[in-house]
């Protein structure tokens, strides 16, 4: 079975996806603790229209999908904050209006050859250098300002109206973690595909979450949880 990893596609592959595993369960952490577990499944979506947005202009899709990914995250945490609508009302508008928008692209451009499964489960054969480049250099700036702001960000999640009242400056670092979010989705996009993020970022600290340990135990047993589900799941 890990004879695959003879072939240098599957190292590629496999690196993405361990620097994914470390990178998503910890921002996942924080989105599940502030409900905000359907964030990562509303990005995939807008995902996928960024890819065909990049398909349909002939562009790289990564700058498509990672300028709407951060686009709409703001959007949506702003009109939250606003109070003009729920957290997951402006979640599902988002979602539903980027899965429409995809599926016209589609149907209007059918002579793009669009692999349209390769978008939505992920394609380890396709994963390039410049891809493992780009996840190891964002992946690694997005785990720096975890690790700054991991207590601004605890504090955040655990009660925004008390981090408030304390001074923390919640409007920014509300919007540093959904940027943050959004940048993860955009680089899981090419290995796990735009249906499976979701369950990268949420599936593991939600099962990390039923051990009774500290809030930093929780996000180490998330990561691990992913590093085994990447490990184990690839040669599979």
């Amino acid at each position: 079975m890990f004879a695959l990893f003879q072939y240098d596609f599957a190292i590629r592959a496999l690196i993405g996806g361990l620097a994914l595993s470390v990178i998503a369960p910890s921002i996942g952490l924080f989105l599940l603790t502030r409900r905000y577990a359907f964030m990562a499944d509303t990005l995939s979506h807008v995902s996928l229209a960024g890819v065909v947005i990049a398909a349909v202009l002939g562009l790289p899709y990564l700058i498509p999908v990672l300028v709407l990914d951060i686009a709409a995250a703001l959007t949506v945490e702003k009109i939250r904050r606003s109070g003009r609508a729920f957290g997951d009302g402006a979640l599902a508008l988002f979602l539903s209006g980027s899965l429409a928008l995809a599926s016209v692209l589609i149907s209007a451009n059918r002579g793009l050859g669009f692999n349209l499964s390769a978008v939505l489960f992920g394609s380890i054969t396709t994963v390039s250098s410049e891809d493992v480049v780009l996840i190891l250099i964002l992946g690694a700036v997005v785990f720096l300002c975890i690790a700054m702001f991991f207590r601004e960000f605890f504090a955040l999640s655990l009660d925004e109206e008390l981090a408030e009242g304390s001074g923390l400056r919640v409007t920014l670092f509300s919007t540093i973690l959904i940027t943050l979010a959004a940048i993860t989705v955009a680089l899981a996009l090419r290995v796990v595909g735009a249906l499976l993020v979701g369950a990268l970022m949420v599936i593991p600290p939600l099962s990390a979450m039923q051990w009774p340990v500290s809030f930093k135990n929780t996000l180490i047993i998330s990561i691990f949880t992913a590093l085994v589900s990447v490990l184990v799941g690839l040669p599979l």
